[in-house]
């Protein structure tokens, strides 16, 4: 009879939890995914319809360089390969003459008809661009720059830049003040000051090389770079931010992997916003990395009218998951000048947070970032699960609302214990 007293009740509260759960099961097939059927269709038309554009083979299109030699970066080829309104162009034509843009072929055949598409309106500019609210720099990187082009916030790591050269420029990039009007790595000479600062340093233990995009460079000068932070012997961990996985994953060689093997620990952190992102593709270039040693991470940003919604991202968190990419950060988006109708509420953030926690893995629950302004760092912001403190217990609020007392016990002197207790 107990027995089945426990069974009852363990059912009574699966039922309950089966029902918190129904109305992202019913959500989540209207989300669109990279790998879904359609997507594959569309993506196929689109790849089919750019190599015939360009003259090319399939094998032009794995080939990495080749994606970023032919990057659409003027309005004629565009036009060609996607259909836009005739006020799409002339706003297309006018945001260009002040910001720079351009989008990897592959990244482009993601595209489908749909106006208010993920991958269109990060790669594709708006006239909304044109407004002027924000700042360029809101982070304040000029001012947090000792040495070479190092950005340093915190006290034991910091930043490396090391390229304005991106696959593609994203619509709603932070950086958007160095992509300027062409390409360019930073130099060997800047670089070497970096390196020489960091070995002055010995408190520095975490290097991030970021850009731009440093899998934009070669082989060869990674690994010249990878080398030189390796021979600081206080230098423990170097990270990698780049988003090659989501808009050119061909980059993710067989040479690339043998050069950055060779530094370990080495971790990625990836950029992957929309479901849709996550492609047959991208998921090879995620399980070669991983495979290969690399633990990755994701740094999502969040955004108006792309994944400002709890489903999207907890089917972008958990798809992420599912392919070893551990979900990192989500941002909320900067105030930068010509980005800002990308921004949110951070009120749209706490409710993703909310129908996170609890609702799905704690895996696939990344941390909600605000950075502070003036380059003041990363603050961290989340529903409030600690309502108030006591003399004896906490009050406390479990991811479902419920509200309830914990006892808050006062730590034993535990080598004080023990020797009483050999004592005795």
């Amino acid at each position: 009879m107990a027995e089945t007293i426990k069974r009852d009740i363990s059912n009574k509260r699966a039922s309950e939890l089966k029902s918190q759960i129904s109305d992202f099961i019913s959500s989540k097939n209207s989300i669109l995914t990279g790998t879904c059927e359609d997507s594959i269709k569309n993506n196929n038309e689109n790849k089919t319809k750019i190599l015939s554009y360009f003259n090319s083979t399939e094998e032009d299109w794995q080939n990495w360089e080749w994606q970023l030699s032919h990057r659409i970066k003027d309005v004629d080829t565009l036009t060609a390969i996607v259909n836009l309104h005739p006020r799409e162009i002339e706003a297309l034509i006018k945001v260009g003459k002040k910001y720079r843009w351009s989008i990897s072929p592959y990244y482009l055949s993601l595209i489908n008809n749909d106006e208010f598409n993920p991958i269109k309106l990060q790669s594709i500019p708006s006239i909304l661009e044109l407004n002027e609210n924000g700042t360029l720099d809101p982070m304040g990187e000029e001012f947090t720059n000792p040495a070479g082009s190092i950005t340093r916030r915190y006290p034991d790591r910091l930043v490396i830049n090391l390229t304005n050269e991106c696959a593609m420029y994203c619509r709603h990039c932070q950086r958007r003040r160095n992509i300027k009007g062409q390409d360019s790595h930073t130099s060997k000479q800047l670089i070497q000051e970096s390196i020489v600062y960091i070995k002055d340093n010995e408190e520095i233990r975490d290097v991030l090389l970021t850009g731009g995009d440093p899998l934009t460079l070669s082989d060869s000068y990674l690994d010249w770079i990878l080398s030189e932070l390796r021979k600081i012997k206080h230098v423990e961990i170097i990270r990698i931010g780049t988003r090659t996985p989501v808009t050119m994953p061909q980059r993710i060689t067989t040479q690339l992997i043998n050069t950055l093997k060779k530094y370990h620990p080495i971790y990625i952190n990836t950029h992957f916003n929309h479901p849709i992102e996550i492609t047959e593709e991208s998921i090879l270039s995620l399980s070669k990395l991983a495979n290969a040693g690399f633990p990755l991470g994701n740094q999502a940003v969040l955004l108006n009218g792309i994944n400002n919604d709890k489903f999207v991202m907890r089917l972008l968190n958990q798809q992420l998951t599912k392919h070893r990419v551990r979900p990192y950060y989500i941002f909320h988006a900067k105030n930068v000048t010509g980005t800002t109708h990308f921004n949110t509420s951070i009120d749209d953030g706490m409710e993703i947070m909310e129908y996170l926690r609890g609702y799905t893995s704690g895996l696939a629950v990344p941390t909600y970032i605000v950075n502070a302004p003036e380059g003041k760092g990363k603050t961290p912001i989340n529903p409030q699960y600690l309502l108030m403190k006591g003399k004896d217990s906490f009050k406390i609020r479990t991811w479902e609302g419920n509200v309830m007392d914990y006892p808050n016990h006062a730590t034993i002197n535990l080598k004080k214990e023990l020797k009483k207790s050999l004592n005795k």
